[in-house]
């Protein structure tokens, strides 16, 4: 399982934005985020750099 820190998330949209960002390249990822603490943890198939990639270009920063 990938844990990222990813900041900006402040609702469920912001889960889902997220979630649609990697499931487009990987339709059986899992993703689970805590706003709280600004983690995602996914389960897929994508590289770490390509999820993190995906993720900021839907506009929110990462950092491992």
């Amino acid at each position: 399982m990938l844990s990222l820190k990813v900041s900006g998330m402040t609702c469920g949209g912001c889960i889902n934005a997220v979630t649609r960002a990697i499931q487009a390249h990987d339709p059986k990822a899992q993703v689970q985020a805590d706003l709280a603490t600004q983690i995602v943890q996914l389960e897929t198939v994508l590289a770490p750099e390509v999820a993190s990639q995906l993720i900021t270009e839907a506009g929110f920063p990462v950092s491992r």
